[in-house]
């Protein structure tokens, strides 16, 4: 499965009411690290069928950021049954990024 895009007005549908854990990777275009995270995501999403990998670009959509009190990026915050679980902050190895979604699905 490949990573879905989201946006505000998506994201009590795509994120909130799903039936699978989903992982936020709060981003935008000009992010360097964001960039150089993206591939794991990407190869993250392909191995598990039990998450789902969405982007949401901070710049387009506001209002989700704010509500989630993310201040830097990337920030990926870990939702599961409606609630955020659990958030990382900065660019990871792909390693560090499987474990720590993982520890916090346990």
């Amino acid at each position: 499965m490949a990573t879905i895009k989201i946006s505000d007005a998506s994201f009590e549908n795509d994120v909130l009411k799903s039936d699978k854990p989903v992982l936020v990777d709060f981003w935008a275009e000009w992010c360097g690290p964001c960039k150089m995270i993206a591939p794991a995501l990407e190869e993250i999403s392909g191995e598990r069928d039990d998450l789902v990998i969405a982007k949401i670009n901070i710049d387009d959509n506001p209002e989700t950021p704010t509500r989630f009190g993310v201040r830097g990026i990337p920030t990926m915050i870990l939702f599961h049954k409606g609630e955020a679980q659990a958030t990382k902050v900065g660019a990871l190895p792909k390693q560090q990024i499987a474990s720590w979604i993982d520890d916090a699905l346990l």
